[in-house]
């Protein structure tokens, strides 16, 4: 694959999926700018990978992204950074305090990341973003009991497509991957009932970002790609 010129943010570096998209891309030849909000965890977790750096800030603060991106020259990003409630149904009591964080992790990040990224790469006429959605984003009914996590995912299918619309003449690609489970620790330990193998591995997925990123992928815009495993359609 083609690797273009610029480095490639990454947030939520250091969790699972993040360090796997990070190591992934570095290894590709691109450069990466490792983004977590602990310090001095994005530096153990990358110590000594080659073409990456790691920062440090708030991505829900516009002010913060600017004053990470005053010396950066960006080729693109992939947006891991959110989270995942659940276990009450909507009317049940604790059921308003997961809708509300959850907004703001997988939707709202993604909406100031998107608008801190996008004035750099539409100037560039070039570049590529990758938001990590969710299955339920196409299928909401498995979604029951974490009702307020299947309609932040599936606002961020929303938000990524429009978005792509209005800076596709610009040379600006956006998509999203919709995995389903991923196979990480935690999820193994919060599903050990379940059949780990059908899920999808963190390096399957980085792939398939790693594709959307580069030039082989340039005709590729505002798609809602399914990462489904072995899980079925």
């Amino acid at each position: 694959m083609n690797t273009p010129n610029g480095e490639v943010i990454v947030t939520g570096a250091s969790g699972a999926l993040g360090s796997g998209v990070v190591r992934a891309l570095a290894a590709n030849g691109r450069r990466v700018i490792a983004v977590d909000r602990d310090p001095e965890r994005a530096r153990k977790s990358f110590a000594g990978l080659a073409g990456c750096r790691t920062l440090s800030f708030d991505i829900g603060a516009p002010s913060a992204w600017s004053e990470a991106l005053a010396d950066a020259q960006i080729a693109g990003a992939v947006l891991v950074a959110g989270t995942w409630q659940g276990g009450k149904r909507l009317f049940e009591p604790g059921a308003d305090s997961n809708w509300s964080a959850l907004l703001t992790a997988n939707l709202e990040t993604a909406r100031i990341s998107l608008q801190a990224l996008l004035p750099r790469l539409v100037a560039a006429k070039s570049g590529s973003i990758v938001a990590i959605a969710s299955r339920v984003a196409a299928r909401p009914w498995e979604g029951a009991r974490s009702a307020a996590y299947a309609a932040s995912k599936a606002a961020l299918v929303a938000l990524v497509q429009a978005v792509a619309a209005e800076v596709l003449d610009d040379g600006v690609r956006i998509n999203a991957v919709l995995p389903s489970t991923i196979d990480t620790p935690t999820n193994r330990t919060a599903m050990p009932r379940h059949d780990s193998s059908k899920w999808v591995s963190i390096e399957s997925l980085s792939g398939v970002i790693a594709f959307l990123l580069s030039d082989a992928a340039r005709d590729i815009s505002g798609a809602a790609l399914p990462v489904y495993g072995r899980e079925g359609v």
